[in-house]
């Protein structure tokens, strides 16, 4: 007999094929339907796939008294409750490593399109606008990258950065033994020293606001910000009033605080580029996240090692 999966995000319909042959699907990929299947199925879940941003709290996870396994589908997971899970006995696992290319690519799109303002010549070239009347736009290469959170994602995105022959520092909590890139030990240090600041950091309470108003002014009007983390990290409010005031070079923005809602905020600010949070989504990365979940439930009900446990 197939174990039940309450799936709380959206699936391509291949995926859900595939996913199928292995559980009997409950699929709830919008509040509502959540909330309804929850109340009348979850004496039967076995699992439960979800990602960081939609999440799995503790209500629900108590809800299902045959939760054995709560896997999300991508890296981040700060919206789970793990702690409430484990404290059950509950598995968690997560899609570390499935889409870190993806992400880091992403990161470089939007760095390439903020630092050369792409959406602007486009615009102006569209407008009959010629070269000479436009402004000139700095090189990408040879310039300081600061990464905020050297995990699998931020190391990834420093490699990309040693193809463009920047100079490489990074904040974490602690310095990496591993790598040979200059370690700040804060963000406005490394915001300082830095011309680009892309952000890398799991999301959740820590690291709320990290980038605030004080950070911003430390990049300064010739530094520029990539966010392909969480949207929490970034102060929006002072986002938008450095990028106003000329404080700021640019911001390329692939998450935000008021997702799914767009940060409209920001609509009327110079030199931004907006995304909505796609840096990982690509058809290899989500088949390969798909794939290791399905790799991450199989482990667990035969009573093996999952590959990516959280907690």
């Amino acid at each position: 007999m197939k174990p039940t999966l309450l799936i709380l995000i959206q699936v391509a319909p291949q995926h859900l094929d595939a996913i199928a042959e292995r559980f009997e699907i409950v699929y709830a990929p919008d509040a509502q339907a959540r909330a309804a299947q929850i109340a009348t199925q979850g004496a039967r879940i076995g699992a439960v796939l979800t990602n960081g941003s939609t999440g799995l709290n503790s209500a629900e996870i108590d809800a299902m008294p045959a939760l054995e396994l709560v896997c999300a589908l991508g890296a981040g997971y700060e919206n789970i409750a793990v702690a409430h899970a484990r404290a059950r006995g509950i598995a968690v696992a997560n899609g570390a490593g499935t889409n870190d290319s993806c992400v880091a690519d992403h990161a470089f799109a939007l760095l390439l399109a903020i630092v050369r303002a792409v959406p602007q010549l486009d615009a102006a070239t569209r407008a009959g606008t010629w070269r000479t009347a436009l402004p000139l736009r700095p090189n990408v290469s040879g310039k300081r990258l600061g990464i905020v959170g050297l995990g699998t994602i931020g190391r990834r995105v420093a490699r990309r950065g040693e193809g463009f022959d920047l100079e490489i520092g990074y904040h974490n909590r602690k310095p990496r033994e591993d790598v040979g890139y200059r370690y700040f030990d804060s963000v406005s240090a490394l915001a300082a020293w830095a011309d680009y600041l892309v952000i890398a950091t799991p999301g959740g309470a820590d690291t709320r606001h990290l980038v605030d108003a004080s950070v911003l002014t430390a990049l300064g009007p010739a530094g520029f910000l990539v966010n392909i983390a969480r949207g929490s990290v970034v102060d929006t409010q002072a986002l938008a009033s450095a990028l106003r005031s000329g404080k700021l070079g640019g911001a390329g923005l692939d998450v935000y605080e008021s997702e799914p809602a767009p940060p409209v905020v920001l609509f009327d600010c110079p030199n931004v580029v907006l995304t909505p949070h796609v840096a990982g989504w690509s058809p290899e990365a989500i088949t390969a996240s798909v794939m290791q979940f399905l790799e991450n439930a199989r482990r667990h009900f035969a009573g093996e090692g999952l590959l990516t446990p959280v907690g």
